[in-house]
């Protein structure tokens, strides 16, 4: 007779990705699901805030230069909603400014290009493995 085992299985970690350009936002999402996470992807900021974000269990992925509500912008809307989910503004060459207000708002910073495993290192430690 074999033992029942009861096996919980976790759903997968979900990666919130904020970015306006397609081809990226879908190699991004190709990435990501190949290391296990569920991928929600926006284009626009005021997409970002149409969406039923998860409490738990799951990150952002922030944009910062967008065609209108900048990533920063979308993050700061989020804080205000009560959203502490782990954020990163990818950008190319932030200004102290942006660093200033990224770090006010709780996000690191990963500078574009995306090189190597540089923003998966970054999820990785944000999110429950």
């Amino acid at each position: 007779m074999l033992a029942e085992t009861t096996t919980l299985i976790r759903p997968a970690p979900t990666v919130v990705l904020l970015d306006d350009d397609a081809a990226l936002r879908m190699a991004l999402t190709f990435s990501l699901e190949i290391e296990g996470y569920r991928v929600e992807a926006c284009a626009t900021g005021e997409e970002l805030m149409a969406l039923d974000l998860p409490p738990s269990e799951a990150c952002l992925i922030l944009d910062y230069r967008l065609g209108g509500m900048s990533g920063l912008d979308a993050l700061q809307a989020l804080r205000q909603r009560g959203v502490q989910l782990p954020a990163v503004l990818i950008t190319s060459n932030p200004t102290p400014g942006v660093r200033a207000r990224a770090a006010r708002l709780q996000a690191q910073v990963v500078e574009k290009p995306l090189l190597g495993d540089h923003l998966l290192g970054h999820i990785h430690r944000m999110l429950p493995s």
